[in-house]
Formats: structure tokens, C-alpha cells, sequence
């Protein structure tokens, strides 16, 4: 694999679904792949390929969820000329392609029923059969499939195949969430940073700041190993100080002041929006005689409510408030709050 393609991180739980797929790839039997998004289910049918006695031959790839219902098959088991509108000539399908080698069917859990019924036969018995055709063609196929569904709760609720489970299911390798595998994310940002800072051709790599790693390691990564990847790639390209250590991440990249709303259908107003409108504003009845003032000491409230429960932390208060970090700065300085009862807040580093 190359290094684009590399398994890194150093926890239990990782070790472990590293170790299952490896102790699978040599057999000739199918496995599935469970996760969520982004934990790498494309690297492990990799290694199940690489590893494997049909390592010299070919890994195809098809994403079940990328082609429309009436195509998947024809993709899958090819076709004959003239078998439906539009074939012009006949084709090969995904499993003929990757004769003598590995099948890697992601998103499987999309596939329609009659997909479903066709792919049994072919796991079953080594056999598919062009649409359009009444020849069935010997394939020599290992079929890994990925998913980030439940499988046998589809199957209760009747959604898939219980014998095509039971067929595909010989091994089975769910892999942990990022979340869940204590140390690595420093290990995979450390990585991703380098990788970063060479394409830069930075003269060294100068690391995350404290800040700056204490807010990789609170946060949940909801798209774990291919967010993390994004937010320190992008953090690495935007800090323009290669001889600094890198100390501000951003993990939304569509935050900004002026972000454009979500539009909403035409219509009548859900109920919730519609109590809402009805609820009196809290500060409709307060007396005013200077909005600037009113306006400027009820913002800096809000600012001194947030640092409180941020524990002056400003990177964690600008989060809270839904602000960047120079937006929040920029807050504080218009109200001196710079500093706070004689406590150092956060000063960015020269």
C-alpha cells in the first residue's frame, strides 16, 4: 500500500479490527465491513486484497449507492446488446471484471431486492448471467461488501436478504469509531500535518500548540478519520508561520458571519416556529433610552457569560458563541475584555 493508503494509529481497538481483517485475508471466503463514515472501510477490502493469493489479480470497486436502481445490475452482471434502451453493445459487468480477484462492493445495504437475489446466486455459485442473456458465465470472485447499516436489523425489518447475510457474513470486521480510539487522533493529525507541510515544502514541521491540540482531542469527529484529515490539512495550509506552532483549528469550514440562511419552503409556518413568533421577546418590555448602550451592554454580558463557562478558554468560548477566533478577539477588545480581573485570557502567541 502506499503511503496515501497506510493504516495508522496505535490504540486497542484499532489494533484489533487491523488484526481480524489480516488474520481473514488469506482465506477465500467473503467479509463484511462495518463502520461508519470515514473510519476506513475502503483501506481494510485494500488489505484483505493485498494479503490475500489474489493479490496479483484485480480489486474492483463498485459504490452501490452511486448508480440509480435500474442500473445496478447491469453494472454488476453486465449486459447484451440491446437488452434495454441504450445498450448499444454488450457489456461486461463488475463481477467479470474482477475474475481471479476481489469484488469490493460498497454501501451494500442500498441494494434493491432483486440486485440482492442475482448477488446471492453469484456468491453462491460462482455463476452470473448477463442481463439480456440466458448464458451464465464461471466467475472466480471473493466478494468483500462494506456498510455503515445494521444488517441483521434490515433483515427483521425486510429489507435484506437473510440468506445473502448469512452468505456474506463469514467474517465480519466492524471497525471503531475515531472517537473511540484513545490516542490516535494526535498520532493521525501528527501524520496528516507532516504530509501537509511537506506538499508546502515547509523546511520542518513544527507541530500543533497546546491549544490547538487540546481542541483536536476534545472533539467528537462525527466524520472521524476523514474530517480529522480535512481540519488539520486545512489548518496546516491557512497558518502562514511554518517556524510557529500550528495553534488554530477550525473544524467548520462554512462558519462565517455571512453565511447565507437555509431557504424554506412556501407555506404555513411549523409549530414550533409559529410559538416562537407568538412568544413575546424577553427584552420587548424593557425601558430604553440609548440602544447603542443597551445593545453594547447586553453583548458584553453575552461575552462574559460565555468566557465564564469557557473557563476563559477563547477558542472554546468562540465555539460556543458560534464566532471565529479573530471575531471573538475582535468582541473583546471593543469591550476590554481582554483581560479579565487581572487573568491572562488566551493571547495568541507572537
Amino acid at each position: 500500500m502506499d503511503r496515501d493508503n497506510a493504516f495508522v494509529g496505535q490504540s486497542t481497538e484499532f489494533l484489533d479490527a487491523v488484526e481480524r481483517a489480516s488474520r481473514a485475508a488469506g482465506l477465500n471466503r467473503p467479509v463484511l465491513v462495518i463502520g461508519e463514515r470515514g473510519t476506513g472501510k475502503e483501506l481494510v477490502a485494500e488489505r484483505l486484497h493485498r494479503l490475500s493469493p489474489r493479490w496479483a489479480g484485480p480489486l474492483v470497486t463498485l459504490n452501490c449507492a452511486a448508480l440509480p436502481e435500474t442500473l445496478i445490475e447491469a453494472e454488476l452482471f453486465g449486459h447484451e446488446a440491446g437488452a434495454f434502451t441504450g445498450a448499444t453493445r454488450a457489456r461486461v459487468g463488475r463481477f467479470e471484471e474482477a475474475d481471479g480477484g476481489t469484488l469490493f462492493l460498497d454501501e451494500l445495504a442500498t441494494l434493491s431486492s432483486g440486485a440482492q437475489e442475482r448477488l446471492l446466486r453469484a456468491a453462491e455459485y460462482g455463476e452470473v448471467t448477463r442481463i439480456g442473456s440466458s448464458r451464465a458465465i464461471s466467475v472466480d470472485v471473493r466478494i468483500v461488501a462494506a456498510t455503515n447499516e445494521h444488517l441483521p436489523a434490515l433483515v427483521d425489518q425486510g429489507r435484506f436478504r437473510a440468506d445473502l447475510l448469512d452468505r456474506l457474513s463469514f467474517e465480519v470486521v466492524t471497525l471503531p469509531p475515531l472517537r473511540v480510539r484513545e490516542g490516535d487522533v494526535a498520532v493521525l493529525a501528527d501524520h496528516f500535518g507532516r504530509r501537509m507541510a511537506a506538499e508546502l515544502d515547509w523546511p520542518r514541521w513544527p507541530g500543533f500548540g497546546r491549544h490547538a491540540a487540546a481542541a483536536l482531542a476534545a472533539h467528537d469527529w462525527p466524520g472521524n478519520v476523514r474530517e480529522l484529515r480535512n481540519v488539520v490539512e486545512r489548518a496546516v495550509y491557512r497558518w502562514e508561520d511554518p517556524e510557529r506552532a500550528i495553534d488554530d483549528i477550525e473544524f467548520d469550514p462554512f462558519a462565517s458571519p455571512w453565511r447565507m440562511a437555509p431557504l424554506r419552503a412556501a407555506g404555513p409556518l411549523p409549530a414550533a416556529e409559529r410559538a416562537a413568533a407568538a412568544t413575546p421577546s424577553p427584552h420587548a418590555d424593557m425601558p430604553c433610552d440609548d440602544l447603542r448602550e443597551a445593545v453594547a451592554t447586553y453583548e458584553r454580558g453575552l461575552l462574559e457569560a460565555a468566557l465564564r463557562r469557557a473557563r476563559y478558554n477563547q477558542r472554546a468560548a468562540a465555539v460556543a458563541l458560534k464566532l471565529s477566533y479573530d471575531q471573538l478577539r475582535h468582541a473583546l477588545k471593543k469591550h476590554d475584555l481582554l483581560e479579565k480581573e487581572g487573568q491572562a485570557i488566551e493571547v495568541r502567541s507572537p
